[in-house]
């Protein structure tokens, strides 16, 4: 006669996890409640709002009398998709060069660059303002997309170190073969490790997009002019703007900002997580 199991145990687990699910989304459902109410509501204890004030988002959209968020989602849309792409790339070629080729102190390089890790960003700042002031690249979108290009944008070491690990883990065989039939660097690069590293650069893109996205510091630093502000700096000038704080709409507006980034990871996690999980085994 075959023992039933006791399923307590798997109900037990099941409970504390939903349990669990439930604490770590309840800031977000709180934000999304707060986003519904009125100035009156924000004060109570309450969830959600007895009668939903879905104007919140409609006239959040339109709050700034210059330009509605259309604009600064355009804006932002234009700008983090190029340093994305841009950053993708020059990463995926560095990488590529350390753990592929051999040239000279190579060993040397690939610790300097490492070490530009515990740089902090506020070290460079000043520096780098004064460079791109030099080069009248002030209120543009170049101090953003020319360092992207170059490799050392927004996480770009990190970028290069992952994307090492994960070149380092496929087989050096496959590089002999394309070899001996007359392939080149470049044709390796292109129709052999990329095709294989298509994960890897998947969670490279997503990164970079999120922290492209979500960046407020670097854009107020090299943008005043309105029309060029992305999403943040646009939040930061609804909250100034307003004589009398309209919560509600600020609120709605916020929680829109991280739809783009949210439908990014829902559709791409499957890569993501195998980038993560295969990144530093070793073929």
């Amino acid at each position: 006669m075959a023992r039933t199991r006791n399923p307590l145990p798997r109900l037990m687990l099941h409970a504390f996890l939903i349990v669990l699910c439930f604490i770590m989304i309840f800031p977000v459902l709180w934000w999304f409640g707060a986003s519904l109410k009125t100035m009156s509501e924000l004060s109570l204890p309450t969830l959600f709002p007895e009668k939903a004030m879905w104007s919140n988002y409609s006239d959040g959209w339109k709050a700034l009398s210059q330009y509605t968020f259309t604009h600064f989602y355009l804006n932002s849309f234009k700008l983090v998709i190029t340093m994305t792409v841009l950053t993708t790339i020059s990463s995926s070629l560095v990488a590529f060069s350390f753990a592929r080729l051999n040239f000279p102190l190579k060993g040397f390089w690939f610790s300097m660059m490492m070490m530009t890790i515990m740089l902090p960003a506020q070290v460079t700042l000043i520096p780098q303002y004064s460079m791109f002031h030099q080069l009248d690249w002030i209120n543009t979108y170049l101090p953003f997309i020319v360092p992207s290009a170059l490799g050392s944008g927004i996480g770009g070491t990190f970028f290069v170190f992952l994307l090492v690990q994960f070149f380092r883990g496929l087989p050096r065989e496959l590089d002999e073969s394309a070899k001996i039939d007359g392939c080149s660097w470049w044709g390796i690069y292109f129709r052999i490790v990329l095709p294989l590293a298509s994960p890897a650069l998947v969670t490279v893109m997503i990164f970079s997009f999120l922290w492209g996205w979500e960046d407020y510091f670097g854009p107020l630093i090299y943008i005043n002019s309105v029309e060029l502000y992305t999403v943040p700096l646009a939040l930061g000038m609804f909250v100034d703007t307003q004589s009398a704080m309209a919560w509600g709409q600020l609120l709605a507006m916020s929680l829109t900002s991280i739809l783009p980034v949210f439908l990014l990871f829902f559709f791409a996690q499957r890569y993501f997580v195998e980038g993560i999980a295969t990144t530093g085994l070793k073929g």
